[in-house]
């Protein structure tokens, strides 16, 4: 989708089309970070996850609107169904973003190109918004050619012409391949693919680890990974940034308790159990941690999940900066409890 919560906001209020709009952040600037940014708000250079303040310095007439993630949930929702029509084969990467294999397609259409076509334009008269689609052999080509010509565009990469556009591609434009990453590469002199193409695949886990095997056959253009319709929930959570920055421990301990409840409530509706609390700070600066534990038992009690997230929490005071963002989430599920689990055994905390 393209810029899918501003233009969701944009398509409900007509007051707001063709101004930069934001969802997400502070109007004044005092904390909070931008979630989404309309087109119109993108030409100034504002992007996703930029402070708000940031975002006022770039455009001072920017419209801050405050999210409303059931109606985006939605709006998802109505998405996801017309690209059942097309196919069941459906993997969803967020609300706004997902793979489809239609190689055996609901309607016999028989073309891959035309089946995009269709959907874009059934979201477009449906929903009165837009999406880019990309069309290949595999899942990473179609990922990277799904924003070539947005917004509102659609890229086809057919078999012939993979080698060539991986060759061309800038190195920072490879999914999967951040900021760092990209640096690095281009401290060692790659700048496209065709340079990365012309190390080993050993000399590319020497320098980048494991994922160095990932590199040498993406820039070929090959990925094997299927679509997968039906994946298991790793991790349940929940998590919020605040519209300023957090430093007292009995606030911090107050918004813990709120965020764990929501968790808590997410796991009860999917009837699930976890061992392991994670705990999620990122500081005004925008570096993140991650503290972690296991217990012996599994969870789904919001005053346990508190508490352990609460404990991990004390253990990174006093923070070096303000506290912009918690979260926590709750994972290694399993629908019976561990070997030599006791009914009132005491927690077991993993350090």
């Amino acid at each position: 989708m393209d810029a899918f919560f501003a233009s969701v906001e944009q398509r409900d209020n007509p007051d707001l089309r063709g101004l930069p709009v934001v969802v997400g952040g502070s109007p004044e600037g005092r904390g909070g970070v931008v979630a989404a940014a309309s087109y119109e708000a993108r030409k100034f250079g504002i992007r996703s996850a930029m402070p708000s303040k940031k975002a006022i310095q770039l455009c001072p007439e920017v419209k801050f609107i405050k999210p409303r993630f059931e109606v985006y949930k939605e709006v998802s929702g109505n998405i996801r169904n017309i690209f059942r029509r097309y196919t069941d084969i459906i993997e969803p990467l967020s609300l706004d973003e997902a793979y489809l294999d239609v190689t055996d397609d609901k309607q016999n259409i028989g073309s891959a190109i035309t089946i995009a076509e269709n959907i874009r334009a059934a979201i477009k008269d449906e929903l009165q918004l837009t999406a880019s689609a990309g069309v290949s052999v595999n899942k990473f080509v179609a990922k990277i050619a799904s924003g070539m010509k947005k917004p509102d565009g659609l890229t086809f990469i057919g078999p012939s012409k993979i080698e060539e556009f991986m060759d061309t591609l800038q190195v920072e434009k490879f999914y999967g391949v951040g900021k760092v990453t990209a640096e690095k590469m281009k401290n060692l002199g790659m700048f496209t693919g065709a340079d990365v193409k012309k190390l080993s695949e050993q000399e590319l886990v020497t320098h980048f680890g494991k994922v160095g095997h990932f590199f040498f056959q993406i820039v070929r253009g090959i990925d094997d990974r299927p679509v997968e319709a039906f994946r298991e929930t790793q991790s349940v959570g929940a998590e919020d940034t605040f519209q300023e920055d957090l430093f007292e421990e009995e606030e911090l301990s107050r918004e813990i308790s709120r965020i764990a409840v929501i968790v808590a409530d997410r796991l009860d509706k999917h009837n699930l159990k976890g061992r392991t609390v994670t705990l999620k700070i990122k500081y005004s600066n925008f570096r993140m941690i991650t503290r972690s534990r296991s217990l012996n038992d599994f969870v789904n009690d919001a005053s346990l999940i508190a508490s352990t997230a609460n404990d991990l929490m004390v253990l990174t005071l006093p923070p070096p900066r303000g506290i912009r963002l918690l979260g926590i989430s709750v994972s290694k599920f399993n629908s019976a409890p561990p070997p030599d689990d006791k009914k009132d055994a005491q927690l077991k905390f993993e350090f």
